[in-house]
C-alpha cells in the first residue's frame, strides 16, 4: 500500500498539476455562473408562502408527465451535485446548489426543506446580495 501511494507522489508532474488546477478554478467559476443566474433570474416570490404555480400545465398529459419527470432527474442531479461541491477542498456552492436541485425536486415536505436552509442568514443574505448587483429585488420569504 505504501508503495503505492510513493509511487503515485513520484508521478506527479507539474503539467499534471496545472491540469488540475485549471479544472478546479473551471468547475468552480461553471457552477458560480450557473448557479448565481438561476438565482438573479428567480421572481422575488418565488419562496413566498402564498405563491402557487402550475409547473407546465397544459394538454398534452404525456409531455407533461416528461417534463416532471426530467425536472425531478435535473433536481436530483443538482442535490448530489450540491452535496459533492459541500465537501472540503471542493470548488462550488453546495448549499446554493442543493436549494437549486430542491426547488425542482417534487416531494411531501419540499416547501419546510425550502425554508430550512433559507433560514440560514448567510444563504439568503449571499442571495440578495447577488441579486441586488443586477438591480433585482431581494426575496421575499413570508
Amino acid at each position: 500500500m505504501l508503495d503505492q501511494i510513493s509511487d503515485f507522489v513520484l508521478a506527479i508532474t507539474w503539467q499534471s498539476v496545472v491540469i488540475g488546477v485549471l479544472i478546479f478554478l473551471g468547475s468552480f467559476l461553471l457552477n458560480l455562473g450557473i448557479v448565481s443566474l438561476i438565482l438573479v433570474k428567480l421572481p422575488a416570490d418565488h419562496f413566498s408562502k402564498n405563491r402557487k404555480t402550475q409547473f407546465w400545465s397544459g394538454r398534452a398529459p404525456m409531455l407533461n408527465a416528461a417534463k416532471v419527470v426530467g425536472k425531478n432527474l435535473l433536481g436530483l442531479l443538482l442535490v448530489a451535485l450540491g452535496v459533492v461541491l459541500s465537501l472540503p477542498g471542493v470548488p462550488g456552492q453546495g448549499l446554493l446548489t442543493i436549494l437549486l436541485g430542491v426547488m425542482l425536486l417534487d416531494f411531501p415536505g419540499r416547501d419546510r426543506l425550502e425554508q430550512k436552509l433559507l433560514s440560514k442568514p448567510s444563504i439568503v443574505n449571499t442571495i440578495n446580495r447577488l441579486r441586488g448587483r443586477f438591480g433585482k429585488p431581494p426575496l421575499v420569504l413570508n
